[in-house]
C-alpha cells in the first residue's frame, strides 16, 4: 500500500519509519546543497532558503553547467601548465617519470605534466675553476694543499691554475656525476700533479709553461670523458709558478745567474757574428793574393823558360856573340845597382876606380851623354890616366866576354 494512500499510513514515512525515527536523507535536499556549493564556487545564486520546492530538472541543469565549467577550467589549466620556454643560451633536459628521454632546443615547448618534466641547463655560460688559489673581491689567497706539488727532480713547486669550462652535454651533467663542479676541480688537480710530477722544475718554471698548460688541458678533458661529466674545457691558464717561499731567495740568485749566462752567450754570439765575417773576408783576400802570386810566379817562370829557350837557340847559332851579349847584360844588371866600380886591370898594379854616381850626376846636369872616347880624352887633357884606364877596362871586359 502506498504511503500516501487514503486511510492513513499509520504515521509512517515511505521507508516504514514511524514518527520520531530517523530515515535516509532527502535526495532533493542533497542536490540543492550541492548546487548551492557550486554556485558559491562560481559566483552563482542558489541559496538554500525556502520558497517552495523546485522541480527536479532545475538542479540537474545547474549541476551539469558547473561541472562543464570545472572541466573546461581544468583542461585549460592543464594545457597552460604543460607549456615551457627554453631561453637562447639554455637546453632543456626532458624527463619521463625522472628518466632522460631527450633534449629540447631554445624556444616554446609543451609536455604532458606530471608524466614529463624539464630541467633547464645553461650551455653557453663559461665557468671557472681555480686550483691553488681563490679569488674574491679583487684579491686572491693561496691554497697551499692544492698549489704545492712535487716535480720529477724531487723539488717542490708552488703552482696555480685557472680552468675555464662550460657544459657540453646537459644530460650527463645532471645525472652522471653527483657534484660535477667538484669533480672537475679534483680532475684538474690530479692532471696538474701528474704533468708536474713528470717534468723538471726548471722546465715548468721557464720555457715549459705553455707546454705544461696544454698537457693539463688534454688530460683534464680525457678524465672528464671517462667520468661522463658532460663538460668541455675551453682553456687552461697557468697563473703563477714559483718555488716555495722558504727558498725564494736562492732561486732568485739561480735565475739571475742563468740570465747572466744567457747574456754572456748573447754577447759572445754577437762578437762571433762581428769577427767571423771579417776573418772570412781576410782569408778570402789572402787566398786571392796567393792565387795571384802563384799565377804571377808561374807566368814569370814560363816567361823565363821561353826566354832561356830562345837564348839557347841563338847560342847554338852564334855561341861567341851570344856569350858576349850575356856577359855584358849581366854586368850591366850588376853595375846598374852600384854607384862605384873598381876594375882590376890585367898587367897593371893599380885598381881602376869608376865614380859612376858622379858621372851620372854630370850627365844629368848637362843633359848630354858622353861616349868612352870622350871620357878618355877628358882624362888625358886633365893629365890623368883615367881615360886610358877606362878604355883599357872596356877592352878587358870584351876579352873576358869572348872567353
Amino acid at each position: 500500500m502506498a504511503w500516501n494512500q487514503p486511510g492513513g499510513n499509520g504515521n509512517r514515512d515511505p521507508w516504514g519509519n514511524r514518527g520520531g525515527q530517523q530515515g535516509p536523507p532527502d535526495l532533493e535536499e542533497v542536490l540543492k546543497k550541492l548546487q548551492a556549493g557550486l554556485g558559491r564556487l562560481f559566483g552563482g545564486g542558489g541559496g538554500s532558503g525556502g520558497g517552495g520546492r523546485r522541480s527536479p530538472g532545475l538542479p540537474q541543469f545547474g549541476f551539469g553547467k558547473g561541472l562543464g565549467l570545472v572541466l573546461a577550467a581544468a583542461i585549460i589549466g592543464y594545457g597552460v601548465w604543460g607549456f615551457y620556454i627554453v631561453d637562447l643560451p639554455e637546453q632543456g633536459v626532458v624527463l619521463r617519470f625522472g628518466k632522460f628521454v631527450g633534449l629540447s632546443e631554445p624556444g616554446p615547448h609543451w609536455i604532458a605534466r606530471p608524466i614529463y618534466s624539464v630541467e633547464k641547463v645553461n650551455v653557453e655560460q663559461v665557468h671557472k675553476a681555480e686550483i691553488g688559489f681563490r679569488s674574491a673581491g679583487g684579491t686572491s689567497s693561496s691554497v697551499a694543499h692544492e698549489s704545492l706539488m712535487l716535480t720529477k727532480d724531487e723539488n717542490i713547486i708552488d703552482i696555480k691554475f685557472a680552468v675555464l669550462y662550460r657544459v657540453r652535454e646537459p644530460d650527463k651533467y645532471l645525472f652522471n656525476v653527483l657534484d660535477p663542479d667538484e669533480t672537475l676541480r679534483q680532475a684538474t688537480e690530479t692532471a696538474v700533479r701528474e704533468v708536474v710530477g713528470r717534468s723538471q722544475m726548471d722546465y715548468v718554471l721557464t720555457e715549459g709553461r705553455s707546454e705544461v698548460a696544454a698537457e693539463v688541458e688534454t688530460l683534464i678533458q680525457s678524465i672528464l670523458e671517462i667520468y661522463g661529466a658532460g663538460f668541455l674545457v675551453t682553456s687552461v691558464n697557468m697563473q703563477d709558478a714559483q718555488p716555495p717561499r722558504e727558498v725564494q731567495d736562492a732561486f732568485d740568485d739561480a735565475v739571475k745567474a742563468r740570465e747572466d749566462e744567457e747574456r754572456f752567450k748573447n754577447e759572445a754570439r754577437a762578437y762571433a757574428a762581428d769577427i767571423i765575417p771579417k776573418a772570412r773576408g781576410d782569408g778570402n783576400a789572402i787566398r786571392e793574393q796567393t792565387r795571384a802570386y802563384k799565377q804571377r810566379v808561374i807566368a814569370a817562370a814560363e816567361g823565363e823558360t821561353d826566354r832561356f829557350l830562345q837564348v839557347l837557340e841563338q847560342y847554338r847559332k852564334a855561341p861567341d856573340v851570344t856569350r858576349e851579349r850575356l856577359y855584358i847584360e849581366a854586368m850591366e844588371s850588376v853595375i846598374a845597382n852600384s854607384s862605384k866600380v873598381l876594375i882590376d886591370v890585367e898587367g897593371g898594379n893599380n885598381l881602376m876606380y869608376l865614380p859612376i854616381d858622379k858621372l851620372v850626376e854630370r850627365e844629368t846636369s848637362t843633359g848630354l851623354r858622353r861616349n868612352p872616347d870622350e871620357y878618355r880624352q877628358a882624362g888625358e887633357a886633365s893629365g890623368s890616366s883615367f881615360g886610358q884606364e877606362f878604355s883599357q877596362g872596356q877592352e878587358d871586359l870584351r876579352g873576358r866576354a869572348r872567353q
